[in-house]
């Protein structure tokens, strides 16, 4: 699904400037939680995902929209994290 959309960045600028709010919100989602402590930053690392998650959706719904990806989408937010962060915005 990412390698899709990371064909299309450089066609769609509208595509290359959500892809990019999901990018530094990917990043930051993975830093948190890579140093998060025991409980301590729980919550930070539960907003930044629930944040993620609702940039996810926005840059999915209007890639359905434009017929780039099928209705029928499932991830795992921390498997796309993993593989929006190996793409870097220009």
């Amino acid at each position: 699904m990412i390698e899709a959309i990371k064909r299309l960045l450089q066609n769609d600028a509208r595509l290359m400037k959500l892809f990019g709010e999901v990018h530094e919100y990917a990043a930051l989602y993975l830093l948190a939680k890579q140093r998060q402590r025991g409980c301590d930053g729980m919550g930070e690392v539960a907003t930044l995902k629930d944040e993620l998650a609702y940039f996810l959706e926005k840059m999915f719904s209007y890639c359905k929209e434009k017929s780039y990806l099928s209705d029928n989408i499932s991830y795992e937010i921390d498997s796309i994290a993993y593989d929006i962060c190996e793409v870097q915005p220009k």
